[in-house]
């Protein structure tokens, strides 16, 4: 298992993507996650206050009542362009696994100041390698057409045709094309 840490949480064309560094290495895992799930995530992230107990809030709540610890999160999976993830709960000499989506491992994760977890076969799949910012570069960079185009590419030679169709039609909005 290979420890991340949060990285960022932005906006993309394609939605919200909470960003997973891999503490020792130049590489990222991007998640792609719904409005709420980013919502929650970024307000622990960023350490907001809100006025009444959020959904992870509550849990976090509970399962402090009922002495019981969420001990790690780990991203555990990724089958057909979705990720999965376990968390790993701690309860009176007991220890149990529960089958979780990685935005409320990560929401929970955050609660608890526990460790963030992606099994090392994800992380070679899905990750990117970011350039550290020490780096220099020759290349010119690339314009969001030119990265959406390989996105689009990669997306059809992978046959993952309901994401290339969402990439095209981000294309042809940029495009001015309808």
């Amino acid at each position: 298992m290979i420890p991340v840490k949060i990285a960022d949480i932005s906006l993309s064309n394609l939605g919200f993507v909470v960003f997973l560094k891999h503490l020792d290495e130049d590489k990222t895992l991007p998640i792609f996650i719904g409005v709420p799930e980013a919502q929650a995530i970024a307000v622990q992230f960023n350490k907001l206050k809100t006025p009444r107990p959020l959904t992870h809030d509550l849990l976090k709540n509970m399962l402090t009542l009922l002495d019981c610890k969420i001990s790690k999160v780990v991203v555990n999976d990724l089958i057909d362009n979705t990720f999965y993830a376990k968390i790993f709960l701690e309860s009176k000499n007991e220890k149990f696994q529960v089958d979780s989506r990685p935005s409320d491992a990560i929401a929970l994760a955050l609660r608890f100041e526990i460790p963030i977890y992606v099994e090392e076969k994800v992380m070679e799949v899905g990750a990117v390698k970011v350039k550290n910012e020490n780096e220099e570069s020759n290349e010119t960079p690339k314009t969001q057409l030119e990265i959406l185009q390989e996105q689009l590419q990669s997306a059809v030679a992978e046959e993952r045709y309901e994401e290339a169709a969402k990439i095209r039609d981000e294309i042809k909005k940029i495009s001015g094309h309808n």
